[in-house]
């Protein structure tokens, strides 16, 4: 599989709808993620990312818009046992609290499907980030409806080991706009990553859609001994 230019594949479409990156620094440091939102709806982009334990969580930017909050109001990332957990709704729960009873990041995902907002049937994407004792895997989930068909979830998990330095995987929830919206297809793309978590920030800010990205959060952890570096960017103010 060819790098793609993630910078051309946000810019690809306006609408990819919410979407994940992880992979590794050209340097070989740092575990990389990046989660952003986007949004066509005045209640999707009433939002913001907070700080939420190690994590992030979304909140409404004025509460007293808030309409239907059961899509939209979740804890899109939380850390379990040195492991980092990634996802576009309330499953990042469900990973973390079945992590804590043996489970595995697929087992727990087998307890849940896409999302239930008809006729989109949204995917749930999902990712974990293993950065214990020094060594460093990530796997990447999607759970989808049947080519819009809700009787059947098809599921796919990806797994990486050992990632290669300044290589990543994106994935995404929309194959860009429409109606309904066309889920994502296929497995994520392979993507270039860089070495500045503040380069790679703007690198992904800069590239979503003007009109519908509503927040993005980055993270560059460090392999060797677990530190961490954070960005989030809310349009919101």
């Amino acid at each position: 599989m060819k790098v793609q230019s993630l910078a051309a594949e946000l810019g690809s479409t306006t609408y990819p709808g919410r979407g994940i990156v992880v992979g590794r620094t050209a340097d070989g440091k740092n575990a990389v993620i990046a989660y952003f939102i986007m949004g066509r709806s005045a209640n999707s982009r009433n939002r913001i990312f907070v700080k939420y334990g190690e994590g992030i969580r979304t909140e409404a930017f004025d509460p007293a818009k808030l309409e239907d909050p059961s899509l939209i109001i979740y804890a899109p990332v939380r850390i379990r046992e040195g492991c980092t957990i990634v996802t576009n709704g309330d499953q990042t729960d469900t990973i973390f609290d079945e992590m804590g009873n043996g489970k595995t990041f697929e087992e727990a995902l087998r307890t849940r499907e896409f999302e239930p907002d008809e006729p989109n049937y949204t995917p749930r994407i999902s990712a974990i980030l293993n950065t214990v004792r020094g060594k460093y895997d990530y796997a990447m989930s999607i759970l989808k409806s049947n080519n819009g068909d809700p009787s059947q979830c098809n599921r796919y998990t990806f797994t990486y080991d050992n990632p290669k330095a300044g290589e990543g995987h994106f994935i995404h929830t929309y194959m860009g706009d429409g109606s309904p919206l066309p889920s994502f297809e296929g497995e994520p793309t392979l993507v270039d990553i860089p070495d500045d978590i503040d380069d790679f920030t703007n690198l992904v800010w800069d590239n979503l859609n003007e009109d519908n990205k509503v927040s993005l959060f980055t993270r560059f952890i460090n392999i060797a001994d677990g530190t961490y570096e954070t960005r989030i960017i809310n349009k919101n103010k």
